[in-house]
């Protein structure tokens, strides 16, 4: 039954990379794939999940364009999220409302890595589930959420007053006096996350999710590539790790 859900989740996976490119484009969810090169229809044994990425070596059958790594990457990452969720769950009603919640998850990291901005409504859900797996009294989830809400807050202007003010000078980029450290997006997620882990659960994962940030951004600096990058995916990031891993309890 594990390998089951790992193929589920795959197949899942390949679902959540049809929301991920057509949700921001008010796209129909209906119609059939298509290449986004060259925009003919994939065959359907073109299009299984994990298996048809390594078998065409990452390129498109039908122009040999090379396809984005996002979607095998949502694939595998579907699939283990959703077969560590059966094995802490198995069938049960949790284990439903677990895999929405980290589905909407990973839906919100790509859209907010590849457009920087998400959807409100994928907030909403994410917020509405995260109180359906939380553990605890519901008093005790809203008071986390609240109080890691609005430390976001003021970590926010702090970052962002570094930004617009110490790091735009040091860099003689005018472009970073507009920039914002974090965004309202943000702000949601880690209240769901707060829901779910609890205060100090929460920032272990803000800490992990940092870290990860930074290294992103040093290779970003590195490449010469743009300064700002979406925090959501690096959240979710922090996330999984004191999830899956209980960080929290190894530490303390």
């Amino acid at each position: 039954m594990e390998l089951f859900s790992f193929i589920i989740g795959a197949i899942f996976g390949s679902f959540l990379n049809v929301l991920i490119l057509r949700l921001p484009q008010g796209q129909s969810l209906l119609t059939r794939s298509t290449c986004p090169n060259c925009n003919e229809k994939i065959a359907w044994y073109n299009n299984i999940p994990i298996i048809s990425f390594l078998l065409l070596k990452a390129k498109s059958s039908c122009c040999n364009e090379k396809i984005s790594f996002q979607y095998f990457t949502v694939e595998v990452l579907t699939a283990f999220i959703t077969f560590a969720l059966f094995i802490k769950f198995d069938f049960t009603l949790e284990l439903v409302f677990s895999l929405i919640f980290f589905y909407t998850l990973v839906v919100l990291s790509f859209i907010d890595f590849k457009y920087k901005a998400v959807p409100d409504y994928l907030l909403l859900i994410l917020f509405a589930f995260s109180f359906f797996i939380k553990e605890g009294s519901l008093i005790d989830a809203l008071k986390a959420a609240c109080i890691l809400s609005g430390a976001f807050v003021l970590l926010n202007f702090l970052v962002t007053f570094y930004i617009q003010n110490i790091k735009a000078r040091l860099f003689k980029d005018d472009s970073l006096k507009s920039q914002e450290a974090l965004g309202e997006g943000d702000i949601p997620v880690i209240a769901s996350f707060a829901i779910i882990l609890g205060t100090l659960g929460s920032f272990v994962a803000i800490f992990f999710a940092s870290f990860f940030a930074i290294i992103a951004s040093l290779y970003y600096r590195y490449k010469n590539k743009e300064l700002e990058i979406p925090f959501i995916p690096f959240l979710s990031l922090g996330f999984l790790f004191e999830y899956f891993f209980e960080i929290t309890k190894v530490i303390f």
